[in-house]
């Protein structure tokens, strides 16, 4: 067998509401939760467990790859709801998307302070 991503777990302030962050954006679907944990999945298979840690914790990063009509539909969301976006990581150009890599590129918080990267082709 070859080695694949299988879960992470992703802090989280309010583990429901960063969990239905992913619901809506990602379109992740709840799957059973226990203990500590939010559970979602991925239409790749991948678990996002979200759990809301003791202590103060710093932002990461997370890029989801998805087709050019699912970022259509994340967009769409983004612009709906006037979440803060930039088409940069560094945050220069708000409001923006990116064409970067031959696709289409957004940047974002998610409610726990994470960068997450939505983008419709990988970068190698």
């Amino acid at each position: 067998m070859s080695i694949s991503f299988n879960h992470t777990i992703i802090a989280a302030k309010d583990r429901e509401a960063s969990a239905q962050f992913y619901v809506d954006l990602a379109e992740a679907h709840r799957i059973e939760s226990w203990g500590p944990f939010t559970n979602l999945q991925l239409d790749d298979g991948v678990m996002l467990q979200f759990a809301e840690p003791p202590i103060d914790f710093p932002p990461q990063h997370y890029a989801f790859l998805v087709d050019d009509e699912h970022f259509e539909r994340t967009y769409a969301r983004i612009q709906e709801r006037g979440i803060e976006h930039w088409a940069d990581p560094q945050r220069t150009r708000p409001g923006q998307t990116n064409t970067e890599h031959g696709g289409h590129g957004v940047y974002l918080l998610d409610p726990a302070g994470h960068y997450i990267e939505f983008i419709t082709r990988p970068y190698l």
